[in-house]
């Protein structure tokens, strides 16, 4: 009840009207309910997208200000005869504000799974940890890790069931199996797309330009990562909202291993020597 308070409601706000009785259960089931299955959100009654037009902040003028949460990355993925490469960036934005330049945006599910963000940090950072979860259940109840197809499934239907809940996610989970490697885009729609090349944020256009000129199956593993990387620079240069380092990882039969970190200026020092 602090957040509510914090947040500017009350008992009274959340549950006039006619249908207080019914919203007020509503609440407290879903209240009581997350206490006994984690992977419900505690959540207002309601659509939360909603909920937080009730929230008016205002500026020095006292017109309210709209809360907009615009946000941007760049995030790719590519299979090819080695494995799979997985680049981000490091930019957290909230519009025009930067957040960070530090954010780690792939997140390790398993020793042979990792999974990229692109949307709201907080949603996909959650929703990974509670799939790495539950790959480590499925691990322990059947001596076997759990298959990329079968962990894919799990992640769109969790987010499917808060479809039109105001999440925001655009994520890809790649990963090495007992069938080999598999690359998976997710949203916050509960879509679930296989693929072999994927770039996910407001920077892709551009990271696919790269990729589009660049990409074949044969390519060596430094080929691939040096694509990779050269991929989300560019997309750092041009997008507003990219920027940072660039982190790259390969996956392969042995697991997934980091490659490197380099700062976009560094790498932007590096290319303009190379052309001279």
């Amino acid at each position: 009840m602090a957040m509510l308070s914090l947040c500017g409601f009350s008992d009274d706000t959340l549950f006039k009207g006619k249908c207080q009785v019914e919203e007020k259960e509503a609440y407290e089931t879903f209240r009581n309910d997350n206490t006994v299955n984690q992977m419900n959100l505690y959540t207002l009654p309601g659509n939360p997208v909603e909920n937080m037009r009730m929230i008016t902040a205002r500026d020095t003028m006292g017109r309210p200000i709209e809360l907009n949460f615009h946000h941007g990355t760049t995030t790719l993925g590519f299979l090819y005869q080695g494995g799979i490469v997985l680049a981000v960036d490091s930019r957290a934005t909230g519009g025009q504000y930067i957040g960070s330049q530090c954010m780690k945006k792939i997140v390790e599910i398993n020793d042979f799974m990792l999974g990229t963000l692109a949307g709201g940090a907080a949603d996909c950072v959650y929703w990974d940890r509670v799939l790495s979860k539950q790959c480590r259940l499925h691990e322990l109840r059947n001596k076997e890790r759990i298959s990329v197809t079968a962990a894919s499934k799990i992640m769109s239907n969790m987010i499917y069931y808060y479809k039109g809940y105001g999440l925001s996610i655009g994520m890809m989970l790649a990963g090495y199996d007992k069938n080999g490697p598999s690359l998976f885009y997710i949203d916050n729609d509960g879509s679930r797309t296989p693929g072999k090349v994927f770039s996910v944020g407001s920077g892709s256009i551009y990271a696919f330009g790269v990729l589009d000129s660049g990409y074949k199956w044969d390519l060596t593993d430094e080929e691939a990562q040096k694509l990779g990387q050269r991929a989300i620079f560019h997309a750092t240069h041009r997008d507003a909202y990219s920027g940072g380092i660039v982190r790259v990882y390969h996956i392969t039969k042995d697991g997934w291993k980091h490659i490197k970190n380099e700062d976009c200026d560094e790498i932007y020092d590096r290319v303009k020597d190379e052309a001279k």
